[in-house]
């Protein structure tokens, strides 16, 4: 019986440890910092996720069979080489291969040189230089900072005021801290943003069913964005002919070039998409799983998923080892009042377990933590409540039904996930 080690403090580790903990092969499941949620087979191990030397230490002494990296900011901070560096086994993108996430300056560059299709940018290091370009380009314009920014890091400028303030913003005021060092511009594209993952062993890429996240803080995408306030999966006007195509033409050159970079990537590869009837280009990507992306997939998986990460940790993927459930999968986020900005924290939350009781119903803890032996928020996101059905219209009524039950102060949600037209 295998001991699994998953390091992250979200919805989406909680959910990775869930379906880790379901497999018959595995006895305990870690999450290192973890929250509030950590229950059953799972517990936590109170390690920061970036500190890779007593991750690495807890693995070796815990004896410690297979850890998957769920938070990027760990694969950035190295995580993964200072495991394989120990011998450990070890599911993440090393440090080099995380750029394609952690550095949107070289990823763009990587989807240029892959002649991956994306829209037109460039680099920026200077300010003026940046702000010049992309008042020449058409409005609106797309400005993102090159670092991790948990998901924040873009603004859509729709004039030249609006472009200075991005700009000074990012690089001059830091609000995104040394991830504006660098910024990229872009030109903005129409479509619907569809997000797809796939498991990757570094030259086998097993494609997932296409989700749709939901990012603007309230109804109607309206508002900043956040990490996501809620998802769907699949996608049913996104094709499996359109999917091979993404594979073919993002993925499978995406590892390609990562190859060339001796920078092989091994974990879950998620790029963004804007796809507009046929066409697809890259908005991003990302190098791990989504979040709440991760939540609703591992709903709809119908595998063993410690026997997948391992495989693909011994880069030896096969497509069999993923398979899918019927139906549609949904998760609604419970945000703290104030998120996206300022937010209060140890607010005790009511009605999880009569949420939890509703059919088809799993809660996964994001930003949670446990005072006094009350549930209390902890975080910004603070609950994904996900719900299974058979259609769209049944999972999405027995989450909100579940979202009814429970409370806290100041809670707020999207009321129309998986309703665009």
């Amino acid at each position: 019986m295998a001991k699994v080690l998953v390091i992250g403090s979200g919805g989406r580790e909680q959910a990775l440890a869930w379906k880790l903990a379901e497999s018959t092969q595995v006895e305990q499941v870690y999450v290192a910092p973890g929250n509030g949620g950590s229950r059953g087979k799972v517990k936590n191990a109170e390690i920061n996720f970036d500190d890779a030397a007593s991750l690495a230490d807890f693995a070796k002494t815990t004896a410690i069979d297979l850890t998957m990296v769920g938070q990027e900011a760990a694969s950035a901070a190295g995580v993964v080489d200072v495991f394989k560096a120990s011998g450990l086994k070890i599911f993440g993108p090393t440090k080099a291969a995380v750029k394609i996430e952690s550095s949107k300056a070289f990823s763009k560059t990587l989807m240029s040189q892959q002649a991956i299709p994306t829209a037109d940018f460039k680099n920026f290091t200077d300010a003026q230089e940046a702000i010049a370009y992309a008042k020449s380009r058409p409005l609106p314009v797309v400005i993102k900072a090159d670092g991790l920014a948990t998901g924040k890091g873009v603004i859509i400028a729709e004039n030249a005021q609006q472009i200075e303030a991005a700009v000074n913003d990012i690089m001059i005021k830091r609000i995104f801290g040394e991830a504006g060092a660098q910024l990229v511009v872009e030109d903005f594209l129409l479509g619907q943003e569809v997000s797809v993952h796939a498991l990757c062993d570094g030259k086998t890429s097993i494609i997932f069913p296409p989700s749709q996240d939901h990012k603007q803080i309230f109804d109607g995408d309206k508002g900043p964005n956040t990490g996501g306030m809620g998802v769907v999966a699949p996608i049913d006007w996104v094709s499996s002919e359109l999917l091979n195509q993404v594979n073919q033409t993002v993925v499978q050159p995406a590892l390609k070039g990562l190859i060339k970079h001796q920078a092989p990537f091994t974990g879950c590869l998620y790029p963004g998409l804007m796809i507009n009837g046929q066409d697809i280009k890259v908005l991003e990507f990302n190098a791990r799983f989504g979040d709440p992306e991760a939540e609703v997939y591992m709903r709809l998986i119908d595998s063993d998923l410690y026997e997948a990460l391992r495989a693909a940790a011994d880069g030896q993927l096969k497509p069999s080892h993923i398979k899918w459930r019927q139906g549609y999968a949904v998760s609604v986020v419970l945000a703290s009042g104030g998120y996206p900005g300022e937010y209060k924290k140890g607010l005790p939350i009511s009605g999880m377990d009569r949420a939890e009781a509703l059919e088809g119903i799993v809660i996964f803890h994001a930003g949670t933590a446990i005072k006094d032996g009350q549930i209390v928020t902890a975080g910004g996101r603070v609950l994904n409540v996900t719900a299974t059905g058979q259609t769209l219209d049944e999972a999405l009524s027995r989450a909100y039904r579940a979202v009814e039950l429970i409370n806290f102060e100041g809670m707020h949600y999207r009321r129309d996930i998986g309703r665009r037209p």
